[in-house]
């Protein structure tokens, strides 16, 4: 796996904590939030040829 694949993984990775986070803490601004930034990293993903298992 090169380091763009790893980086990119990792950063959904934590995205998806945070937006579990967001949710169970009732924060709905954070949580659109990081949906946003959840999506864009998948796209992101999609585009370059990166499978992601979708988690959320």
């Amino acid at each position: 796996m090169d380091a763009f694949t790893a980086g990119l993984l990792q950063r959904i990775r934590t995205t998806e904590t945070d937006l579990t986070r967001a949710r169970e803490t009732g924060d709905d601004f954070l949580a659109d939030v990081e949906q946003a930034e959840l999506d864009d990293l998948r796209r992101l993903a999609a585009e370059h040829g990166v499978e992601v298992a979708v988690a959320l």
